[in-house]
């Protein structure tokens, strides 16, 4: 049987991890071992984060609300509470956006819930 020498499909792997973490620093985007760490840590951080952001959001759309509200003289946990006994079924994000972007209607809801 023939010998097999795998030179070729060494460097394919090999261009495509670099491909992957061109733009890293410190050998980590031209030394094999260290390429392959990075690439291993980043996925691992991009699956992490993924879930940290929609965490993030929230937060910031709460903070958002909360300026918003006090703006008008009620808090952000009386304000909820009221919009859940009124059966108004807003979620924070479109709160947050209305809040921001229309804040005269925001007022309205506001008064509508007090």
């Amino acid at each position: 049987m023939a010998r097999v020498k795998r030179g070729i499909q060494t460097k394919k792997t090999h261009k495509n991890l670099f491909a992957k973490t061109k733009g890293y620093r410190h050998g980590a985007n031209h030394l094999v071992k260290m390429a392959n760490q990075a690439m291993t840590k980043a996925g691992q951080n991009a699956y992490k984060h993924r879930r940290t952001k929609k965490r993030d959001f929230r937060a910031l759309w709460i903070i958002q609300i909360n300026a918003a509200c006090r703006a008008n003289g009620i808090t952000y946990s009386v304000f909820m509470k009221a919009l859940k006994d009124k059966k108004i079924e807003l979620d924070r994000k479109v709160l947050s956006q209305l809040a921001e972007q229309n804040p005269t209607e925001f007022t309205e809801l506001v008064a509508k819930v007090k």
